[in-house]
């Protein structure tokens, strides 16, 4: 009798112990091994581990600011300025999780014939001609008419209430050419909102895309071509 009471008190103790360890503030994160969050909710006596939820975000072009800047390395014709190539047209949905950022994703859709010139330095006339050199001889829309990215990895930290820095991995397409990039960004969540903002660079080499800008090359820009965006997105029911 005396081993089986103290056989008792060891898996009392032991019951105890485990149930301190569960315990947590109100409201804590809890990562498992899986790599999902989750978030302590309290009903009555009860206690419940739910999963922290995943937000997604439909892109909105119309409040969002996506531009190309290709730097001039030839001379002469329009004074040898450097460009600044607007994105007008994109879609696309982000998916962030609050507290734990994945699972995340972004995908973005943008049309090549969208792209167009909008450096005051230029006159109306020379962008006109930049804009149809552009269709005709960089981008060909026809052949290939977006430029689609996709990602495959998204790592990062969260660096205040509401707020990340990502870096976001996935394949470009651009020009029928598939290359893996790395996109940095700072992502804002406000109330039912998403804003990032960032830059990163490519070369046009990478995808196949001639130099020439305008004019039949008396304009050249330099291999490295540099992306800033300003994107707001909408989360969805």
């Amino acid at each position: 009798m005396r081993s089986l009471s103290l056989v008792a008190v060891i898996v009392f103790i032991c019951m105890t112990a485990t149930g301190l360890n569960l315990q947590t503030r109100k409201g804590n994160n809890l990562p498992l091994s899986e790599g999902r969050s989750f978030s302590k909710t309290e009903q009555g006596d009860e206690t419940h581990l739910l999963p922290s939820a995943t937000h997604r975000y439909r892109l909105d072009p119309s409040q969002s600011k996506f531009t190309a800047h290709a730097l001039a390395g030839g001379l002469l014709w329009f004074k040898g300025q450097d460009h600044i190539i607007a994105i007008r047209d994109f879609t696309g949905e982000a998916q962030l999780t609050a507290g734990s950022i994945n699972p995340a994703s972004l995908q973005i859709n943008a049309k090549a014939a969208s792209m167009v010139e909008t450096s005051d330095v230029f006159t109306e006339q020379e962008k006109q001609i930049i804009n149809r050199e552009l269709r005709e001889i960089v981008l060909h829309p026809d052949q290939y008419p977006e430029i689609i990215f996709r990602s495959t990895s998204i790592t990062g930290r969260t660096t205040s209430s509401n707020q990340y820095e990502l870096k976001i991995t996935g394949d470009l397409t651009l020009h029928g050419v598939t290359r893996q990039i790395t996109i940095p960004t700072t992502v804002n969540l406000a109330g039912n909102g998403l804003r990032a903002r960032g830059e990163f660079a490519i070369k046009r080499s990478d995808f196949k895309v001639k130099a020439t800008s305008a004019m039949h090359g008396l304009i050249r820009v330099k291999d490295k071509v540099k992306f800033t965006y300003a994107i707001v997105g909408h989360e969805r029911e």
